[in-house]
């Protein structure tokens, strides 16, 4: 068994340095900063306004069970995600743990993919953001309005990521307190005193499956859930930005996921229980039910009040994306592992953060809102291809973590799972398994690229990445440590004391 001695843990430096790396940033982000870094990513707001009247018309009231379901399996990542970050408190999150878990070029790739649905993340919410600024102004939501909209979001964001630290932080509590106010207090307010249907109304699929079976439409309907949960690992992207972050992460993370849970579970039954026109919403005849229930149960006042409070979600969210983004890009860069390695791993003297990946986490997004204006119907492409990327990420880290058990890795930072880790870790996998053939499956509608749009999406992004990857062979180029889970947990035991005793 192993014992330790009382509080025996790494200082934040020591633990750094047993990683190979040194402190330059402001550790300056507490445990309610880095989980309201999370949760801004993570967006019930943002998902469920953006997937509402899909879920529905999908599977009916029921989907909303994919929200409960979805939950308990991200959960499950990340516990694996928190047992690595306890051991490897380092910035970028999803690449620095691929890499140190399997190797360079595995990492490599799970990188490239997460950096590029990371970067269409930021420019879907920008776009959806859009809609709500223009609809607070009274302008008219055209192409024009929602680039220069759009545009303005990233731009905001940026300014404000380059003010430091202390500046995200602070705007992610604002948008933490936005979510919550406009999720949760509004959730409730919809079930209390606007309820219209009973609460029997979550088993009643009102007539989506026609004479077949429900389980088909109801699979179909996941993208209610998958769509949510992931976000929770920006935490981990700004490690070396919080205070103690072998422990305070994985609670962050975790935290991110409950609040998430429950946010979104209120704000879809609400929006459900009071929906005056329930029916149509689910027969697809109200493609964006959500202001029409803002209106008839806030009245215009309210509704205006509400966009407020979703903008500054949406705010929000497009910074802690643009900072997760930049991180990873960062912890890249510092590797050595992508062209212009040395420009992008700079990191600012006064405000102490990485500006020059932070302009290439708004550049390319904005590259692509333009490309989004002359051609409005990728939107929805890039946007699928971004859940796809994020979960092929996760569980490439979650199978490198269940490689790395199999071979005799006991994970050595302060949040353990113990004896339970590698079920936990197996489970998680099949989990992930599942949501990736839920969010691959092709389409019925006949038509070849809307069917398969998110495969070639994913193709496309996978092809140009092993092509670079063994043309250009920047994995030749770095030599920080990689597959050293079991000496880092065996260095980390000796300087904290723990000892294996029989």
């Amino acid at each position: 068994m192993t014992s330790n001695t009382p509080n025996g843990h790494l200082g934040d430096d020591e633990h750094l340095a047993v990683l190979g790396y040194e402190g330059k940033f402001d550790r300056s982000m507490s445990l309610w900063a880095n989980f309201a870094l999370g949760f801004t990513y993570l967006s019930p707001l943002v998902g469920v306004y953006s997937l509402l009247a899909v879920a529905l018309s999908t599977g009916g009231p029921p989907s909303i069970w994919w929200i409960v379901i979805v939950a308990c399996g991200q959960l499950l990542v990340s516990l694996v995600f928190g047992e690595i970050v306890s051991q490897y408190p380092i910035h970028g999150g999803i690449y620095p743990w691929a890499r140190r878990l399997w190797g360079r070029r595995y990492a490599w790739l799970a990188a490239w993919v997460y950096i590029w649905a990371m970067i269409v993340t930021i420019t879907s919410v920008a776009e959806f953001g859009s809609g709500f600024v223009t609809s607070l102004l009274g302008i008219e939501l055209t192409p024009e309005a929602t680039l220069f909209t759009a545009l303005g979001l990233l731009l905001l964001a940026l300014a404000i990521n380059f003010s430091g630290t202390r500046w995200l932080a602070r705007i992610a509590r604002i948008g933490l307190a936005a979510e919550l106010i406009g999720v949760i207090g509004l959730g409730l307010y919809l079930l209390i005193f606007q309820r219209k249907h009973d609460f029997s109304v979550f088993f009643d699929t009102m007539g989506t499956a026609g004479d077949g079976s429900y389980l088909p439409v109801f699979l179909a309907s996941a993208l209610a859930g998958l769509f949510l949960f992931y976000g929770f690992e920006a935490c981990g992207d700004v490690a070396e930005e919080v205070s103690d972050p072998a422990r305070r992460i994985p609670r962050a993370m975790m935290m991110t996921i409950f609040v998430g849970a429950i946010s979104a579970l209120f704000s879809f039954g609400g929006y459900v229980l009071a929906a005056p026109n329930l029916e149509d919403i689910v027969a697809g005849k109200v493609a964006d039910p959500i202001p029409s229930i803002l209106d008839a149960t806030l009245g215009p006042v309210g509704a205006k009040l509400f966009l407020i409070i979703a903008i500054l979600a949406f705010i929000s969210c497009v910074l802690s994306l643009q900072a997760a983004a930049s991180r990873l890009l960062y912890s890249f860069a510092r590797d050595g592992m992508l062209p212009g390695h040395t420009w992008l791993s700079k990191v600012s003297e006064r405000s102490k953060v990485p500006t020059n990946a932070l302009i290439v986490a708004c550049t390319v997004p904005a590259l692509i809102c333009v490309l989004i204006y002359f051609n409005d119907g990728i939107l929805v492409a890039v946007t699928s291809f971004a859940i796809l990327g994020i979960y092929l990420s996760f569980q490439m880290v979650v199978l490198a973590s269940l490689r790395q058990r199999f071979k005799g890795w006991k994970p050595a930072g302060p949040f353990s799972l113990g004896g339970a880790g590698t079920a936990v870790n197996v489970v998680a996998l099949a989990y992930g398994l599942f949501a990736m053939y839920l969010l691959a499956k092709p389409g019925e509608t006949g038509e070849f690229f809307a069917d398969y749009v998110v495969l070639i999406g994913l193709a496309v992004v996978l092809v140009t990445g092993l092509v670079y990857l063994f043309v250009a062979r920047p994995d030749r180029k770095s030599d920080a440590p990689q597959g050293d889970a079991i000496a880092v947990s065996d260095e980390i035991r000796r300087r904290t004391g723990a000892v294996k005793t029989q």
